[in-house]
């Protein structure tokens, strides 16, 4: 069985097309389609059901998706070593990451880095610290950046503390305050971060007395950021997530101050490849991250 092969396979199940998958590959639809019977006519089993709205994966598809992935990685760390032994930086990165990280770091990170490396490719794929777990563990991404802690089966390179501050209606009473405790907001209207997505709100308040009056709860920092300014509620968010920001409401530090913790993640140190493993080294040195 070619490696090509199961490249075709796994970009058809990333995109549930033959023709996105064709086009993103540079094939023919009927180079994907013949490609992908002659995988089934190897493995001896259908591996995609075909259907007018696209091609999903059959339970024994399904099966060996992750050993597929696996193969893939592994090739192309192959690939990426014997590239590095001929005095050649090359590879792909995929790396995990979250809004706030995407706006403040990445956009300098990624300019630099490939400047120094321009022929290893980074690909960032957005989600909530949840997923992006997953999709270390599921070895979708080679490291992903997160809110520490994190899961103990991961490696985790600590990179930087992140304040988190109160955010007032620009004409509250407690605006004109230069700090605040908890129990200065403690009977205030609170909109709340949603549960099991980014719970930076839950991890600074756990372990403390304060009880927040929960009035609304949101996916979405950008939406608290607006509810605040209407005057809705009040809420705590990160620094990172509201430099830059242009709304009409007050920033205030806490008398006690809290943090988020930022790092970056690996499903294994010892397993990563080169062209991760020159990313990580070129983040930890990068002068300009910092909150």
């Amino acid at each position: 069985m070619s490696i090509n092969k199961y490249k075709v396979f796994k970009k058809v199940v990333e995109l549930g097309s033959l023709t996105k998958a064709a086009e993103a590959l540079g094939f023919t639809q009927s180079g994907v389609s013949h490609l992908i019977n002659s995988l089934e006519d190897d493995v001896g089993f259908l591996l995609l059901s075909r259907n007018r709205s696209g091609v999903k994966l059959t339970e024994n598809g399904e099966m060996i998706l992750k050993t597929v992935s696996e193969i893939l990685k592994w090739n192309e760390h192959l690939e990426q070593q014997v590239a590095a032994i001929h005095g050649i930086e090359l590879g792909t990165i995929h790396i995990g990451t979250f809004t706030s990280v995407s706006v403040n770091w990445l956009p300098g990170i990624i300019k630099d880095f490939q400047h120094d490396y321009p022929n290893i490719s980074v690909n960032f794929i957005e989600g909530d610290y949840r997923e992006i777990e997953d999709w270390i563990a599921d070895g979708k991404i080679d490291c992903g950046f997160l809110s520490l802690p994190t899961r103990d089966a991961f490696d985790v390179i600590p990179l930087a503390k992140d304040q988190m501050l109160v955010l007032l209606p620009i004409d509250h009473p407690l605006s004109t305050k230069s700090v605040l405790s908890l129990a200065d907001i403690m009977e205030e209207p609170f909109i709340m971060q949603r549960k099991g997505g980014d719970d930076d709100i839950n991890r600074v308040i756990e372990g403390t007395p304060f009880k927040p009056k929960i009035k609304y709860t949101v996916a979405d920092d950008y939406a608290i950021m607006a509810m605040v300014e209407k005057g809705l509620g009040i809420s705590i968010l990160p620094e990172l997530v509201l430099r830059g920001q242009q709304r009409k409401i007050r920033l205030i530090g806490l008398k006690e101050p809290k943090y988020r913790s930022l790092g970056i993640a690996v499903n294994s140190m010892k397993h990563v490849s080169p062209a991760t493993k020159r990313f990580l080294d070129y983040v930890q040195k990068y002068p300009e991250l910092k909150v």
